[in-house]
C-alpha cells in the first residue's frame, strides 16, 4: 500500500507523491463532474414525513479495507462536501409502494416483462412450473410471475408483509415512485454518508465489529453459502425494515436485508479525480450503483454489507434482493 505523505490520495490537486501531477485526463474529468455536480437535479417538493435530515458537510468517504474489493473502485478515502438533505428513515416497504401503483396504475418492469429473479431457497416448496435455472449461476431462478407483489413467486403474496421492503424494483421503477412522492434516489455519497451515522471510517454503520457482544445486528447470511442459512440473526430472507436498531442517524436497515439503487452511473475510476463537492457519477453508462448488501451476502462470497462497499447492476435488472429509499433536497 502507497504511503500517505501528504493529505488524502484523491483530494483535488493533492497528489500522492511530490513528483506526480495532475494527467490532461484527470483534469478533464475534474472539469466535467464539477460541471455535472452544480448542474445535479434538485427536488424539494415532497413531504418530508418518515425522513431524517442530515446535515451534510465534509466528511471521508471510501475505505483502503484490505478486506475489500480495490476492484470495485472502493478507494481511495478521500474527503467530500455534501449539502443538506432528507433522506427516508427506511428503505421503500410494500405498503409505501402499494400506495404508489393503487394511485398511479404503475406496472414494473418485472410485471411487464413477466418474471424476475428468485435465489433457490425463497421458492416456495414445490415450486417448479415456470421456474429456470439461471446459466452460470446454479442458485438463482428465472421466475415466471415473480414481482413485487408475488416476491417468491406467482404463489406468494405479501399477506403480513407489509413492512418488509419493496423488491423486485428495477431502477426505473424506483426512479418512478421517486418522482411521484416528489424525491429523488440518493448520490452515491449521500447514500454513504447517511449509511455510516456520524463515524469516521468504521467497516458497519454501528462499528468495526460485526456481531459485537455477539449480537447481529443486520440481515445477512450465516451458514454455508449458498446452500444453507441458519438464520441466526432471526431472518433466513427479507425481514422487517424496523427489525435491526437504527445508526447513529436513525437511520434504519442501512446494511444488509435488500441492496438500494442509488442515482449514479457505476465506474470504477471515476471518483478517484471527481469532484469533492456534491458529487455525483459519470454523465452516462450502461449500469447503476447498487449499496448495502442484502440478506444473500456472506462473507465467503460477498461481504459488501460493509458501509463502503458498492457493485451495480443494470439498470431494467429486478430480483427478491434489491430496493431502495429515497432523498430530498433542503428547500
Amino acid at each position: 500500500m502507497t504511503k500517505r505523505t501528504h493529505g488524502l490520495p484523491g483530494d483535488p490537486f493533492v497528489p500522492p507523491h511530490p513528483c506526480c501531477v495532475p494527467s490532461v485526463e484527470h483534469a478533464r474529468i475534474l472539469e466535467q463532474s464539477e460541471r455535472l455536480s452544480s448542474r445535479r437535479r434538485r427536488v424539494t417538493r415532497g413531504s418530508t414525513e418518515g425522513m431524517v435530515r442530515l446535515d451534510g458537510g465534509t466528511s471521508l468517504m471510501g475505505t483502503d479495507d484490505p478486506d475489500g474489493f480495490p476492484s470495485d473502485g472502493e478507494g481511495p478515502v478521500r474527503r467530500v462536501t455534501l449539502a443538506p438533505f432528507h433522506i427516508d428513515r427506511t428503505p421503500v416497504t410494500n405498503r409505501q409502494f402499494r400506495a404508489f401503483v393503487d394511485a398511479t396504475g404503475y406496472r414494473t418492469v418485472a410485471e411487464r416483462l413477466g418474471s424476475s429473479f428468485v435465489f433457490h431457497n425463497q421458492l416456495p416448496p414445490g415450486a417448479d412450473s415456470g421456474v429456470s435455472p439461471v446459466a452460470g449461476l446454479s442458485w438463482w431462478r428465472d421466475v415466471r410471475r415473480a414481482d413485487w407483489c408475488h416476491p417468491r413467486g406467482p404463489d406468494s403474496s405479501l399477506d403480513g408483509h407489509g413492512d418488509d421492503p419493496v423488491v423486485h424494483i428495477a431502477w426505473s421503477d424506483a426512479e418512478a415512485y421517486a418522482r411521484w412522492a416528489g424525491k429523488r434516489l440518493p448520490t452515491e455519497a449521500e447514500w454513504e454518508y447517511a449509511a455510516r451515522g456520524g463515524l469516521e471510517q468504521k467497516r458497519y454503520p454501528w462499528g468495526d465489529e460485526l456481531t459485537p457482544g455477539g449480537r447481529h445486528l443486520c440481515n445477512i447470511w450465516q451458514g454455508s453459502f449458498p446452500d444453507h442459512d441458519t438464520g441466526e440473526d432471526g431472518y433466513a430472507g427479507l425481514c422487517p425494515v424496523d427489525a435491526f436498531p437504527p445508526n447513529g442517524f436513525g437511520l434504519l436497515g442501512m446494511t444488509g436485508n435488500t441492496w438500494e439503487w442509488c442515482e449514479d452511473w457505476w465506474s470504477a475510476t471515476w471518483h478517484q479525480h471527481a469532484a469533492r463537492w456534491n458529487p455525483v457519477g459519470p454523465p452516462g453508462g450502461d449500469r447503476k450503483v447498487i449499496r448495502g448488501g442484502s440478506f444473500l451476502c456472506h462473507d465467503s462470497y460477498c461481504n459488501r454489507y460493509r458501509v463502503a462497499a458498492r457493485t451495480s447492476n443494470t439498470p431494467e435488472s429486478t430480483m427478491i434482493n434489491c430496493g431502495f429509499r429515497c432523498v430530498r433536497d433542503v428547500a
